[in-house]
């Protein structure tokens, strides 16, 4: 079995070593460690990575702009933010600029592992502070929203309501097309009519939309 290629950004070593360890003990291979979120932009452009475990704050460029850069240039390239801290100025940008989880360094071990096994099985990772956060701030702005939240929903077929819910609670489109009893072709399909009704960019952002707007 390939191992999943990693790449970890922290400009703590300590966190560095440590995710190194638990990773490698795990069956990842770890191709780098990055003090700051250029220096892996840099690495993707002459090598490759699966998985990045991006830390925030960090100097030269943050964990947002890393997400931004990564998800741009090499979006098959999965990016999970592992940070301290839950703001609503973070999450919103890391999310809304395509990053495939994001979770607390609070996490233990085995919570890390299975998060980036599920963003490599497709699935989008909140922590569930974090989904309570973003339902809880994301509300907020639903007014501003709100002239086109009713023209929107009313777009979208019974069906790709059902597809919008389970892509928010974290499912991949194999397992959605198994919940459904159709094909993975279709999803793709309902997932591709949903970006373009809602006028989203990816999964992610749907499962903010669903946060902001049905949660």
């Amino acid at each position: 079995m390939k191992k999943p290629k990693v790449l970890i950004v922290d400009d703590n070593p300590a966190v560095l070593d440590g995710l190194k360890i638990i990773l490698e003990l795990e069956n990842f291979e770890v191709v780098g460690l990055f003090t700051n979120a250029k220096e892996a932009v840099e690495f993707l452009e002459k090598g490759n990575a699966d998985v990045v475990l991006m830390d925030i704050r960090m100097p030269v460029m943050d964990g947002i702009e890393g997400t931004f850069n990564i998800k741009t240039k090499f979006p098959n390239v999965k990016v999970i933010i592992l940070t301290t801290f839950c703001e609503e100025d973070y999450i919103k940008k890391s999310l809304s600029f395509g990053a495939d989880g994001y979770i607390l360094k609070s996490s233990d071990a085995q919570h890390i592992i299975d998060t980036i096994y599920a963003v490599l099985d497709g699935k989008v990772v909140f922590d569930r502070e974090i989904a309570l956060f973003i339902s809880n701030t994301l509300k907020k702005e639903a007014s501003s929203f709100s002239g086109n939240v009713n023209v929107l929903k009313n777009e979208l077929t019974e069906r790709e309501l059902d597809i919008v819910k389970l892509i928010a609670q974290g499912y991949s489109n194999k397992e959605i097309a198994n919940l459904l009893f159709i094909s993975e072709g279709t999803v793709r399909n309902y997932i591709s009519s949903i970006l373009q009704k809602l006028q989203l960019q990816n999964r992610t952002q749907i499962a903010i939309y669903y946060y902001k707007n049905f949660f």
